[in-house]
């Protein structure tokens, strides 16, 4: 078993990416190379370098790079020559998918949701569930939340709280008021209370809401995880107001959080749910809006996208339900695993002073600015480890390895996060060690 980089000395040549591809291209400026080949969490360069995979596609990944059982599943319906463009016919493919979702993931956890196939990333299944909850209500205001990320179109850019991502719309964004995530003033501030103030009181400018729109652990805001009670609050808040409980569980779906729903066993469901990400498995885009049955109120064709019917990653989707979360002992094992990441995590913040953020699989340390963040990823690079930064200041080193990913190869890549932090940021000598002499 492989468990240590090799990255490639030589730079690619970059002429054509510098001739022709736009100037919005982020990762390839740095992370300067050039992949050919995937597997597992690793990627391969076109010099021969071998780079541990922590970024997993922004959790697209979630079972690593060309898992057999997938890539087999998609091997053989092509051979098969099954169909691969369909619109919203019905398909075998889409039968197999729907009947698995329904019995591996929706029964178990006795939920009962419709399934909409709405275009094929994130952002268009939070606009379809935001246009939705507009139609059920007949109001216009969305709340969403500090921080919150959900996606680059106008109606999700709107509930997006990055003003350089906002600042890109060239329009206004409008009909979303952004209210204090749990934790946003501190522990002392309980922002729930806030928000039920704003709503209770007919002076606070708060329009009537058509949704509460909510990630339950900040992805791209800085992997702020709410609290499972902060978290009933705003959904008991929704029902009260007639406002409809919307959870993006783009990022922090399908594992990477928790359960399958990142929501699971906290004592609310959502009336609305949008996954997208890693529920191909295999890094083909797929992305639905999940509703209650009573609010699935759309006429033929309302919503629609040319390409809501993938199905290549309705059968990669349907063996990776199949392979990994029929059996309850995937979860344990991802659970697990986020401890590991856990333990390690909190030792690099209590060595130098610092704090963790993020639940599960799902998280990072806070090094307190975007520049020491991005010379301890520099330097991960440098050493083969692929990793990214999150938060609002680029603050926070966020780690996303692959759920799948071996035991010892994590534990490798997060020795090479550690030595990064250990050398961008002088180590903190606690008070009962001044007498001993001895670095924390």
């Amino acid at each position: 078993m492989l468990t240590t980089p090799m990255p490639s000395a030589a730079a690619p040549d970059t002429k054509i990416y510098d001739r022709r591809e736009s100037q919005v291209r982020t990762y390839s400026r740095s992370m300067p190379r050039q992949f050919g080949k995937a597997q597992g969490p690793w990627l391969h360069d076109s010099e021969g370098g071998r780079y541990l995979d922590f970024l997993s596609g922004c959790s697209s990944l979630n079972y690593g790079h060309n898992h057999p059982v997938l890539k087999a599943a998609l091997m053989d319906y092509i051979a098969a020559d099954g169909v691969t463009h369909a619109l919203d016919l019905h398909t075998d493919a889409k039968s197999a998918f729907l009947r698995t979702f329904e019995d591996v993931i929706l029964e178990p956890r006795g939920l009962d949701y419709r399934v909409m196939f709405t275009g094929p990333t994130g952002t268009n299944a939070v606009e379809a569930a935001i246009k939705l909850a507009r139609k059920v209500t007949g109001r216009e205001l969305v709340v969403a939340f500090t921080n919150g990320f959900h996606g680059m179109t106008l109606g999700a850019l709107a509930c997006t709280g990055n003003a350089g991502k906002r600042g890109g719309a060239g329009v206004p964004l409008s009909h979303v008021s952004h209210e204090p995530f749990d934790g946003y003033y501190g522990e002392e501030v309980d922002t729930a209370d806030l928000l039920e103030q704003r709503l209770a009181d007919p002076s606070s400018g708060l329009d009537a809401p058509a949704a509460f729109l909510v990630e339950t652990v900040q992805g791209e805001g800085g992997l702020n995880a709410a609290r499972p009670d902060w978290l009933r609050r705003i959904a008991a808040l929704a029902k009260k107001h007639g406002a409809l409980l919307i959870v993006d569980d783009i990022q922090a779906g399908c594992g990477r959080a928790g359960g399958f729903f990142s929501f699971e066993g906290m004592g609310f469901t959502p009336d609305i749910v949008t996954l997208a990400k890693s529920l191909s498995g295999m890094g083909l885009p797929f992305a639905l809006t999940l509703m209650r049955p009573d609010l699935d109120i759309w006429s033929p064709g309302e919503h629609n996208g040319t390409f809501r019917g993938n199905n290549h990653a309705f059968v990669t989707a349907t063996a990776s339900l199949r392979e990994f979360w029929a059996d309850p002992a995937f979860a344990d094992a991802v659970a697990r695993r986020g401890g590991i990441l856990e333990r390690r995590l909190e030792r690099m913040a209590e060595r130098h002073g610092l704090s963790t953020r993020g639940r599960g699989m799902m998280r990072g340390i806070d090094v307190g600015s975007g520049e020491v963040a991005s010379k301890i990823t520099s330097a991960c690079f440098d050493e083969g480890l692929i990793i990214e930064t999150s938060g609002a200041h680029d603050e926070i080193v966020k780690v996303l390895a692959p759920l799948t990913i071996e035991d010892a190869v994590l534990e490798a890549g997060l020795d090479i996060l550690e030595e990064a932090v250990a050398e961008a940021i002088a180590p903190v000598v606690r008070p009962d060690q001044r007498k001993l002499g001895v670095a924390a």
